[in-house]
């Protein structure tokens, strides 16, 4: 099955609307408040941060997604996390939803929440009340309005982060949108990211939630910018069954064929993030091959996309391999150094760098120049067996010290 890969949002799939502007969270006349929302009730799926420390607008979600039939609409704050905010937090998260559902024409347990920005700060509700009600009337199933709201997201992001894709099911074209925001706090596990995927395929709510958890596995799960997992990692995906395919409720060819469209449009968005990292100049990608076991690749190279070391050597455009073996070795994964071959890639070229675990001749000036590419890929041979997984990073500069060491002031 071929996929149409577009680089339109959430507005792409029948029936979706979408607005973004500014409610006054943010310093300055700037984008920080958006809204999702379908024409018709959606069946709902989610997945939320494995981190302890859970922040109010998950905790809202996880209720709403595990709990309730039907959601219809989402209103997503940035610049404030409602994080660590306590009963208040929870009580904000329901006057957000009852102010949406009250300009919306929806139940108050159809409105899902969402928010990014700084830790431990009450919202200002009254000003994202407010800012509800002065979007509500902007929602748009336009391109420009998906554009609108992605970049309303965003906090630390330098650019929005958006793609879709058609296919074919049951005679009918369906479509998946998505827009996610990400830069910072972001590790494997989820990350401080937040991604909304809207489609207009009909599904059942136990087969869309079973595909979303399907995919986060080797997407976003399989990125990281700086090791640190977010108290708000958010993916919320909306179906709403306007594209009139014969409903999916059986692992079948359709369902799987749903699966892998989701998939790509989370590999996209994963990457996204991964490569708009804070500070980030390049994106870091690691592929680990010939693995025993699917599950020790995947130990391997998130070892070694979270490698501060490496990671400033590809900043440097540093062919500096033995960082990236000396974090394979300490990632808990059994293999044998000596029969490990590494290569650099990038559209510049490929270039071996050892064979067998020692250096093999080859020329520094080379390994520099595939090295200063934007996507950069490390590529390790294991010679243990059939399986592979591949880990999305970015490189270590100066700048991302600097992003978070005022980022609060």
């Amino acid at each position: 099955m071929e996929f149409q890969i577009g680089d339109s949002g959430v507005t792409a799939p029948k029936g979706f609307l979408a607005a973004g502007g500014s409610a006054g969270i943010k310093k300055g006349n700037t984008r920080d408040l958006a809204m999702i929302c379908s024409n018709v009730p959606c069946a709902a799926a989610g997945t939320f941060t494995t981190n302890l420390v859970k922040a109010a607008p998950v905790k809202w979600d996880q209720h709403i997604v595990y709990e309730c039939p039907k959601a219809q609409a989402v209103v997503i704050n940035s610049g404030i996390a409602n994080a660590c905010t306590g009963e208040e937090g929870l009580e904000n998260c329901r006057k957000t939803a009852e102010a949406a559902a009250e300009v919306l024409h929806v139940p108050e347990d159809a409105v899902l929440v969402a928010s990014t920005g700084v830790i431990g700060q009450q919202l200002p509700v009254d000003k994202i009340e407010a800012g509800v009600a002065k979007l509500a009337p902007f929602l748009s199933g336009t391109r420009e309005a998906a554009a609108t709201a992605a970049k309303a997201i965003m906090t630390t992001d330098t650019k929005p982060k958006e793609v879709s894709v058609s296919f074919p099911v049951g005679g009918k074209t369906v479509t998946i949108g998505g827009m996610c925001k990400g830069s910072g706090m972001i590790h494997p596990n989820m990350c401080t990211m937040l991604s909304f995927l809207t489609t207009d395929a009909a599904i059942s709510k136990q087969l869309l939630q079973k595909a979303l958890s399907t995919v986060i596995a080797d997407t976003y799960n399989m990125i990281s910018v700086d090791g640190d997992t977010s108290t708000n990692d958010t993916v919320l995906l909306l179906a709403n069954g306007l594209a009139e395919n014969p409903e999916i409720t059986e692992e079948g060819e359709d369902y799987q064929n749903f699966v892998r469209a989701l998939f790509e449009i989370n590999r996209v968005l994963a990457k996204k993030i991964a490569g708009d990292g804070e500070g980030a100049t390049a994106l870091f990608e690691v592929r680990m091959i010939h693995v025993d076991t699917v599950e020790n690749a995947k130990i391997l190279a998130k070892s070694v996309i979270t490698s501060n070391l490496t990671k400033a050597a590809i900043f440097g455009h540093d062919a500096n391999w033995g960082r990236i073996l000396c974090a394979m070795g300490y990632s808990g994964v059994t293999f044998d150094p000596e029969k490990v071959d590494l290569y650099f890639e990038s559209a510049a070229g490929k270039i071996q760098i050892i064979r067998d675990g020692v250096a093999v001749d080859y020329s520094e000036e080379e390994a520099t120049r595939i090295l200063s590419e934007k996507e950069v890929t490390a590529i390790a041979d294991v010679k243990t067996g059939d399986a592979e997984a591949t880990a999305w990073g970015c490189d270590l500069t100066y700048d991302y010290v600097k992003i978070n060491a005022d980022y609060r002031s």
